[in-house]
């Protein structure tokens, strides 16, 4: 594979997942850590995305260093966003994770509903302070930098004292057989307690993560209820899902 094309893979993947590890893209290109080290430079360099310890981060999702850096599949996260929010009913208490779907997804919520949020990402909370009837818990601990979220012990255990309506999951990779899959070892132990704490799972993911995986699980298929992306109820490539039992929106 050729150095442009090599990089221009890192780059989708980045922005896709909205973050890579080093290990991962060195088995995946098949080339040393040392090619994928000075890739990972050279793009950070020319500011495609930002070089961290062990791999690298997508600009729109972190938001620190290039806050006008486009959202990846905008128009997609969009429509996501317009479906989630029609499942979010007055008094209800939803669990949300972080993402660039679920800062979405807080944009679509109509000024005139009036529920409780409840995440410890730092700019998917901060989007649901302006809404005016909308009352926000922060989770508190530990700050991950690498995710904005929150993440250790007392973030776990208090979301083990909520019992939510509704959890709204950021996904990293999904597929019909393995389920929801993660390469943030912290931010997946959040995610499992927000599952566990919640009536309904609720995944939201553009098409282009389906049939993707990555080193940590999250959940078996079987632990979510629904699952909201871009495409249309009954597209074919969202069939096994509804063999699983989930419904589709």
């Amino acid at each position: 594979m050729l150095k442009q094309e090599r990089q221009a893979y890192i780059v989708h993947q980045v922005n896709l997942h909205n973050q890579v590890l080093s290990t991962t893209l060195c088995q995946e290109l098949g080339v040393s850590e040392d090619t994928v080290r000075r890739d990972l430079q050279e793009l950070a360099d020319n500011s495609k995305l930002i070089k961290v310890h062990g791999g690298a981060l997508s600009l729109s999702f972190n938001g620190y260093h290039q806050t006008s850096a486009p959202i990846y599949a905008h128009q997609q996260k969009k429509i996501i966003a317009r479906k989630a929010a029609a499942l979010i009913q007055n008094d209800m208490f939803v669990t949300t994770t972080g993402g660039t779907t679920l800062i979405e997804l807080a944009r679509h919520l109509p000024p005139t509903l009036k529920a409780t949020f409840i995440s410890g990402s730092l700019p998917v909370a901060l989007e649901y302070t302006n809404h005016p009837l909308i009352d926000v818990i922060l989770i508190g601990d530990k700050v991950s930098k690498n995710s904005r979220i929150t993440v250790g012990g007392e973030a776990i255990h208090k979301i083990q004292q909520i019992k939510a309506d509704l959890c709204f999951l950021g996904v990293n990779a999904i597929d019909p057989e393995r389920g929801i899959t993660d390469n943030d070892w912290e931010v997946v132990q959040i995610k499992k307690a927000m599952i566990t704490s919640a009536r309904k799972v609720v995944c939201v993911t553009i098409s282009e993560k389906i049939n993707s995986v990555q080193p940590f699980l999250v959940c078996p298929p079987e632990d979510i209820d629904i699952l909201v992306t871009e495409l249309p109820p009954d597209d074919p490539q969202l069939s096994p899902f509804r063999q699983k039992g989930i419904l589709l929106l």
